[in-house]
């Protein structure tokens, strides 16, 4: 976030969380960057570490460089609400980031959403292949309207989720969108959605 520069704007003094691992869609990542800073929101980019400082991931489409250097585990409660929304985006992201030693155990990543999930006041985002960190916590899903890329439309069904053929669904506390290249649609009704929480007019 070095070279993003934040300016005044309708989520002014907000934080937002979004998941990266490699194999990130590079114009949605890209996008989040400048466009939650155009409105003034600091923008966290939340990994598992592995014990690193940082680790730089490659993206999907043309193998851009994205180094992180900080992660959700560990993170309290706290620091949890302390985020406006947390977004899982497209790509490989969600797949890479639902890897668990041990089968019987909740990802780390998994962990995260779930908790996220438990706290009303964050905002949650899910776009495209997303919904693939949510399935082992389907619980947190179920009965709930949702859309997805199409290839996981049968997975989300199978969570118990309610799938909507619109290219952006909200849920309550829950945003989810249908792929990769809708994440302008996506972040513009994330980004009306935080500022009418913040209690804060206008249109993103």
């Amino acid at each position: 976030m070095s070279d993003v520069v934040l300016r005044d704007g309708l989520l002014s003094g907000l934080r937002l969380a979004v998941l990266i691992e490699s194999d990130f869609f590079e114009p949605e990542i890209a996008y989040y960057q400048r466009r939650f800073a155009e409105e003034g929101a600091e923008v966290d980019f939340l990994t598992r570490l592995w014990g690193n400082d940082s680790i730089t991931f490659q993206g999907h489409e043309y193998r851009a460089p994205f180094t992180a250097d900080k992660t959700f585990e560990g993170l309290t409660d706290d620091q949890l609400r302390g985020y406006a929304a947390v977004i899982v985006p497209s790509g490989m992201v969600s797949d890479r980031l639902r890897y668990t030693e041990d089968v019987d155990r909740l990802a780390p990543a998994t962990e995260f959403l779930r908790r996220a999930f438990d706290e009303p006041t964050v905002l949650k985002g899910i776009i495209c292949h997303g919904m693939w960190l949510a399935s082992s916590i389907p619980e947190r899903v179920r009965g709930r309207k949702v859309v997805c890329h199409n290839n996981l439309v049968g997975d989300v069904r199978n969570m118990g989720a309610e799938y909507v053929d619109e290219d952006v669904v909200v849920d309550g506390d829950l945003v989810t969108g249908r792929t990769g290249q809708h994440h302008h649609l996506f972040a513009r009704r994330i980004i009306e959605l935080v500022a009418a929480r913040a209690g804060r007019g206008g249109g993103a």
